[in-house]
């Protein structure tokens, strides 16, 4: 492939993340807050921060809680607020998914959703991957005219989901297939010529740890859910860069 043949989304958690992501060679971040959730609706300082690093190529989730993909009322209202800021802000794409209790993208919701976002470019996010049947999931987000879906194929890693992310590239016609899920320097090179696919979502993400000197090991701000306080993940402009390496041939 050239580097214009392709395109990489970097799943991004914060400013310094997307800073990284950038210098990596990204061409497009999403910014979400919530990350070990999958993902939710990040904060509106986060939000104006990245737009004011960014000329174009911003995304957001709209997500207003982990979980499922069945959202109350109250849910849905936050949800358009969200997309009202993200429009006002200047976001350039939203990215979002509601199912119906039978596991069927819930088209009605949907178009509500995607009116409220007027001109901003719409991702189908990993809800998809909960979808009961893929192939009519896809005609239904086709319809509703999304630029996207991001997918692991309905696996756990984009890798396993192979036989399924290369049906949906060869069956879509209107919309993006973009593999996401445990996209890496190791294997991009694999789903892309595996699937056909041309974009590709990863977060590139590393550890690193708290520079507190004093530490109180008794205290979790989680409570009794265990959480690491003294570090935190980030992306990594190397390992942007390193897919980047491996998909140009």
């Amino acid at each position: 492939m050239r580097r214009q043949d392709f395109k990489i989304e970097v799943c991004t958690n914060s400013v310094e993340s997307v800073r990284a992501a950038l210098a990596g060679g990204a061409d497009r971040i999403e910014l979400c807050a919530g990350m070990p959730e999958g993902g939710t609706t990040p904060s509106y300082g986060e939000i104006c921060l990245v737009r004011e690093l960014m000329p174009a190529g911003m995304h957001v989730i709209v997500r207003p809680r982990g979980g499922d993909f069945l959202y109350r009322e109250d849910e849905l209202e936050v949800m358009y607020r969200d997309i009202e800021m993200a429009r006002k802000l200047g976001v350039d794409g939203v990215v979002l998914g509601c199912l119906t209790r039978e596991g069927e993208v819930d088209e009605g919701v949907m178009r509500k959703l995607m009116a409220a976002c007027g001109e901003m470019s719409v991702t189908f996010h990993r809800a998809f991957d909960m979808c009961r049947d893929p192939f009519q999931a896809l005609q239904t987000i086709e319809k509703l005219g999304c630029a996207r879906i991001l997918t692991s194929g309905q696996s756990n890693s984009a890798e396993t989901g192979l036989p399924l992310l290369k049906e949906l590239v060869a069956r879509a016609r209107n919309v993006i297939i973009m593999p996401g899920c445990g996209v890496n320097a190791a294997n991009v090179r694999k789903i892309a010529e595996s699937t056909g696919a041309f974009e590709f979502h990863l977060s590139a993400r590393i550890r690193l740890g708290s520079d507190m000197v004093y530490r109180n090991p008794a205290v979790s701000m989680g409570g009794t859910v265990q959480v690491d306080e003294y570090g935190r993940e980030v992306s990594s402009s190397e390992k942007v860069e390193e897919v980047i390496r491996r998909l140009v041939y």
